[in-house]
């Protein structure tokens, strides 16, 4: 792998964590692999990794875009990050009260619904 691939998979592990890359990196050999390296280079290793915003910002920005495309999934697995990038609830609702009025009251009113599944299930965890 390249050095860029190694730079965005601490980045996407100090993020996302070990469990979840762990897991991304087991499933078909055929399918997955290259789909992991490119994200990994592309996503994690040339965006994630540049320092020219915190963390923090980044998470919630990715969330704002995530929850206004309606990708709920992957929204599901960046509002579990923010507790590794120091997102808080708050900052997250100020994320979706701005999806709200840019991308739509039905994107940001599901956004809402999955952040609140979300944090519960990590509050939940925590105990």
């Amino acid at each position: 792998m390249s050095e860029i691939f190694d730079v965005g998979d601490a980045t996407r592990r100090r993020t996302l964590g070990d469990a979840h890359v762990n897991r991304s990196t087991t499933g078909d050999p055929v399918l997955d692999p290259p789909f992991v390296e490119l994200i990994t280079e592309a996503a994690w290793g040339r965006v994630w990794s540049r320092g020219t915003i915190p963390a923090r910002e980044r998470s919630m920005v990715t969330v704002a875009l995530l929850a206004g495309l309606g990708n709920h999934e992957e929204l599901r697995l960046h509002l579990r990050a923010c507790a590794n990038t120091g997102a808080s609830k708050e900052d997250i609702l100020e994320v979706l009260l701005h999806v709200a009025i840019y991308a739509g009251v039905p994107r940001a009113n599901s956004a809402i619904r999955i952040a609140r599944e979300v944090f519960t299930e990590l509050e939940t965890k925590d105990e």
